[in-house]
């Protein structure tokens, strides 16, 4: 059984914290941690149950990149902005990596008739998102009007 351990300064770099800090967190029960001689040691697993979600590990040599786009999309009923929040969900819950998730957020507001879309994630999966939206967006589509053209 080897689980990743981390030291007091450690943990207080990847939070951006200082060390006196964790070690406050540590005392007060808010970080498990075990003690080893005169230094505390964090599994992982209690770094993690800490911050609420797995600490992600940064590039070799690289730094992670998010994207915050929002769109604003008007002249849209109720009907075609839940199709197309349908359709970017569905797309976002599909193609992402599991270690950079695209977060996504939709709203409607019908006294204007208009939907706001936010995206929240790495630039090359927000990017396919925007294709879509402007793929579907572009000319007559029956996804907005929710008519099939007939023969």
């Amino acid at each position: 059984m080897s689980e990743e351990m981390y030291s007091v300064e450690q943990v207080a770099e990847r939070l951006g914290l200082h060390v006196r800090t964790v070690r406050g967190y540590i005392r007060a029960g808010r970080l498990r941690a075990v003690r080893i001689g005169k230094q505390y040691r964090i599994a992982r697993a209690d770094l993690d149950a800490l911050t609420g979600r797995p600490a992600l590990a940064r590039p070799v040599g690289g730094t992670a990149v998010e994207v915050s786009s929002i769109l604003q999309i008007d002249g849209v009923d109720r009907a075609a902005a839940d199709r197309l929040a349908t359709l970017v969900l569905a797309a976002a819950n599909t193609t992402h990596h599991p270690a950079h998730p695209l977060r996504i957020q939709t709203v409607h507001d019908e006294e204007r008739n208009r939907m706001k879309i936010v995206i929240l994630g790495g630039a090359s999966a927000t990017a396919e998102v925007l294709h879509l939206v402007d793929a579907v967006l572009d000319g007559d589509n029956v996804l907005l009007t929710g008519e099939a053209g007939g023969a």
